[in-house]
């Protein structure tokens, strides 16, 4: 199964969005109440989405996965993160925000090229469902270890996530 990489363009916006939701689903839907993936769902991942895509910031890093035939199969987003700097280790100033590859593009790379296009090595924290064991598996293989947090979204409340963390490697 062939794939690239490219930079999003925000001509991407709306096939981005249902990527992320296709995801979602294909991920969490017996975890999610019934209604979960409703229309106002979908538009504000479009929202999310064009704000993303449509902000110069250079520290934002996005990236998106294409088949063959130029259809999106995954995407990641790293940023600044948005924690207090005193509740993260020292040194970790990144969050991994989004990884997301559809089911039938796993075990060939598309995440590992994600991951390394917008973190390389980069120390970083991420939040990650505890109900995702192949995630938390990826994630480990790439250095991140727990590191205490966990919260849960009362729009979710079957999903709890989990704080990883990739430090920076010892001098």
């Amino acid at each position: 199964m062939r794939f690239s990489l490219r930079q999003p363009l925000l001509a991407d916006t709306n096939e981005l969005a249902a990527l992320h939701v296709e995801c979602w689903k294909q991920t969490y839907s017996e975890l999610l109440p019934a209604g979960f993936f409703d229309d106002a769902h979908s538009q504000q991942r479009v929202k999310q989405r064009q704000q993303i895509l449509s902000d110069s910031n250079p520290n934002f890093h996005v990236s998106v996965a294409h088949d063959e035939q130029n259809k999106l199969v995954g995407f990641a987003f790293a940023a600044p993160s948005s924690v207090d700097e005193h509740d993260v280790p020292e040194g970790v100033k990144r969050q991994l925000y989004n990884l997301y590859v559809l089911n039938d593009h796993h075990g060939v790379g598309v995440g590992q090229q994600l991951l390394d296009s917008v973190l390389s090595n980069q120390p970083a924290m991420l939040w990650v469902a505890e109900q995702n064991p192949r995630a938390i598996a990826f994630y480990r293989r790439n250095g991140f270890v727990f590191d205490g947090p966990v919260v849960q979204d009362p729009a979710a409340p079957l999903i709890t996530d989990a704080r990883m963390v990739r430090t920076p490697n010892p001098v």
